[in-house]
């Protein structure tokens, strides 16, 4: 495939320590310009990262006609602006989660898609520990799939990081708590009907610091869920069957490095195997299916409707928080 031409908008961390040096690893992908509101980071970050061209704006990235598609890893309230601003530039973008602050917002991007793809940007679905759990529940090698637990927390009280910011979508359901929502959908292969949650919010930031909900998926299918900015750093998922169940070990943050793994269990508590999935990156990953997506390859994926679908739910859960009862997405 002629590899796809990309321009990064931003130095921000989780581009430049984990998507931008999954996407390099392809050949399928040419990553031409990096852009920052400083001139002097781009250069800098193009320098380590052995990109090209070094923007000191957005606007003036977006001019360039040599991109074809560009990755938005900005913090969530310039999610939407700035996927907007590349729509008009004629460029295709991959824009991180959660794409906006709330259904009514990502909303916007619907006329844009009509002439370009935008996507969200969950790697998950292209992870391949995510592809073969998937796979075993299709194939009922754990009977009927019944119930999803999630849990996955980090802890951070910087006041300066973006995450501890409540006016620009900081806190933990929108920056974490969008995984559980998403996973849930993809092996369900199905929409919550109500959700309910609880939170608990940090009395300096205003953030939900902690966060747990349950969805109802219809047909006794249900995730529960915990995500936290201030605990210890955990993550695991289990997918629970009549007749198994599937535990992902690192089910977000995949090292890129080892293989990742998955245990399946039968009938007999704890007795089952580790099984180890060959090394990949999930960022390669999702970059080559979008970029494939671009090329005509391959149909558009999990589009703006699906981001928008997820924002609804986010939405929801937030409702139930000052309603105190199940809400509808």
């Amino acid at each position: 495939m002629k590899p796809v031409k990309w321009g990064i908008i931003s130095t921000a961390n989780i581009g430049v320590a984990k998507v931008i040096p999954g996407m390099l690893k392809s050949r399928d992908i040419e990553i031409v310009a990096i852009s920052s509101r400083k001139r002097r980071v781009a250069e800098e970050w193009a320098g380590k990262l052995g990109i090209p061209k070094a923007y000191g704006s957005y606007e003036e990235m977006l001019a360039d006609p040599e991109i074809e598609a560009v990755y938005n890893p900005l913090p969530n309230h310039l999610h939407v602006p700035l996927t907007l601003a590349a729509a008009k530039a004629g460029k295709h973008v991959l824009c991180e989660k959660p794409i906006a602050l709330d259904a009514k917002e990502a909303a916007q991007l619907k006329k844009a898609a009509k002439n370009v793809f935008i996507a969200e940007a969950f790697m998950v679905r292209h992870a391949t520990q995510w592809i073969a759990a998937r796979e075993l529940v299709r194939k009922k090698k754990i009977g009927e799939v019944r119930a999803i637990q999630v849990m996955f927390t980090y802890f951070n009280r910087d006041p300066k990081n973006v995450r501890n910011m409540a006016e620009i979508g900081g806190g933990g359901l929108m920056d974490i708590g969008c995984y559980p929502i998403t996973v849930s959908r993809f092996i369900f292969d199905a929409e919550p009907l109500r959700v309910t949650g609880t939170f608990e919010r940090d009395p300096k930031f205003g953030t939900d610091r902690l966060a747990s909900g349950l969805a109802d998926f219809g047909e006794g299918r249900h995730l529960s869920f915990t995500v936290s900015t201030q605990l210890a750093p955990y993550q695991r998922v289990n997918i629970m069957g009549t007749k198994g169940r599937i535990e992902i070990e690192i089910p977000f943050n995949a090292p890129p490095d080892r293989p990742n793994r998955y245990f399946l269990q039968g009938m007999e508590m704890n007795v089952g195997g580790w099984t180890e999935l060959p090394v990949s990156d999930q960022y390669q990953l999702q970059a080559e299916a979008f970029g494939r997506v671009v090329r005509g390859r391959q149909k558009p994926f999990w589009g703006v409707e699906d981001a928008i679908q997820n924002m609804k739910i986010i939405d929801a859960l937030f409702r139930s928080e000052k309603s105190r009862k199940w809400e509808k997405p």
